[in-house]
């Protein structure tokens, strides 16, 4: 898929205050709307409105506007929390759930969207469903989770962060979601500890 040039998403942190993130990739954007277990209270996607949203601040370029059931909310939600807990299996190092495996595989077999050519030369998405959408999404995880940059997929290094990310800097050492946000966390702490130590 083509990228904009600045991809990314605006977050915004207990306090408030928005932060860029940028996943590196589509599949790991959902992540973004919530998730199973402790993560339901950030769930976002309630309606078909919600995931049109999504869709619209994702990376997808330019942006689709699928025809999107509440049914097909329901199956994003399903979607992402199964891919919530391959992503984690997998920076884990630890089998792939088979449920899990079986809903992805499931959305990746249907027909992802489909770019065409208008008359002004200008490139845009074919009328398109919510099912659509998500085969997008579920081969991006596999292409992510099969790729080069499989080994690259990581966690936030802040122990009360959980977004995840994939590290593309060429030396391979991103630790944090965003230095906006969990790395200026982390530089604040530990100037704190060395003043109180040396204090």
């Amino acid at each position: 898929m083509d990228s904009p040039a600045a991809t990314g998403l605006t977050l915004h942190s207990r306090s408030g205050a928005a932060y860029r993130f940028d996943p590196g990739a589509l599949c790991l954007e959902l992540l973004t709307t919530g998730g199973p277990g402790p993560y339901r209270r950030y769930e976002v996607l309630h309606e078909p409105a919600d995931l049109a949203d999504w869709a619209a601040r994702s990376r997808l370029t330019p942006t689709p506007v699928p025809d999107i059931s509440p049914a097909e909310v329901a199956e994003a939600r399903r979607l992402r929390d199964a891919l919530f807990r391959l992503v984690v299996a997998h920076i884990r190092g630890e089998p792939h759930p088979p449920d899990d495996l079986e809903i992805l595989n499931a959305a990746a077999a249907g027909p992802p969207l489909a770019p065409v050519l208008t008359p002004a030369g200008e490139r845009r998405w074919a009328a398109s469903s919510g099912a659509q959408l998500l085969a997008t999404v579920a081969r991006d995880a596999i292409e992510l989770l099969t790729g080069p940059l499989a080994h690259r997929v990581r966690t936030c290094a802040a122990g009360d962060c959980q977004l995840m990310f994939v590290d593309t800097s060429r030396p391979g050492r991103r630790r944090w979601c965003s230095m906006e946000h969990c790395g200026n966390l982390h530089k604040v702490r530990a100037a704190r500890a060395r003043r109180s130590a040396e204090g």
